[in-house]
């Protein structure tokens, strides 16, 4: 009884001092979701993941709290949005024909794809090809997360079933990062200002001297590029 005393004070320490936590995240997702969407909702959800994450967290698995907690709540929040999914089904065509023509580009050209070719490979005009990125960015497939969230093997960080569980989490977070390597650097620049500065899509756009419309653009273009770079991860079976 004392040890499960102990473990529940635990947990409570932990949710209160990673509550302020769920806040900023909201906050920072909120910034490219549709407009119905409302920040109570995903404090709401965060605020599940969290004591969800007190519950399951094993600190004899090696990773720290903080690196467990962020992706628990940033899933529990993308989640919920989900499940009132705003965008038509053509967004979501759009979205992997974005990330099909980037890989058909790459593949032929062996180099960065560039906003015109890809245009070009989807036989569209480039003001087009912008307006699909525009669109693609606050549908459900929310960019850089999604590939951790949706579109891959999920890490467990700390609460894996077994040795090859634990092995296929490293080798994609591996393969993720060397994803990001190769990109191009603003698009590198643009994913550290945006995930480990936490700016926004504006302060980004003061920083590299352009509007903010265009980080948006480079930031749906540089998930594009991730996606098509990782489709073998994503076409794996379960």
């Amino acid at each position: 009884m004392y040890n499960r005393t102990q473990g529940v004070d635990d947990q409570s320490r932990l949710v209160e001092q990673h509550a302020t936590l769920v806040k900023r995240i909201a906050y920072h997702m909120l910034a490219r979701l549709p407009a119905s969407v409302q920040v109570e909702d995903l404090i709401q959800a965060g605020m599940i993941g969290l004591l969800e994450a007190a519950k399951k967290f094993d600190a004899g698995k090696g990773a720290s709290f903080e690196t467990f907690v962020g992706i628990r709540i940033r899933g529990a929040m993308l989640d919920e949005v989900r499940k009132g999914d705003w965008a038509p089904r053509s967004v979501h065509r759009n979205t992997r024909m974005v990330s099909d023509a980037v890989r058909e580009v790459e593949k032929r050209t062996g180099r960065d794809a560039t906003d015109q070719e890809v245009a070009k490979e989807m036989g569209v005009k480039l003001d087009e090809y912008y307006r699909i990125l525009a669109d693609t960015r606050g549908s459900r497939l929310f960019s850089f997360d999604d590939l951790m969230e949706d579109g891959a093997p999920e890490p467990s960080f700390g609460q894996q079933d077994g040795p090859a569980d634990a092995t296929e989490d490293e080798r994609f977070r591996q393969a993720l990062a060397d994803a990001i390597d190769g990109l191009p650097e603003r698009e590198r620049l643009v994913l550290s200002l945006y995930y480990n500065d936490e700016l926004n899509l504006k302060e980004i756009g003061q920083v590299l001297g352009v509007s903010e419309s265009r980080v948006s653009q480079l930031h749906s273009q540089c998930a594009a590029r991730l996606r098509s770079r990782l489709a073998d991860w994503q076409q794996r079976p379960s």
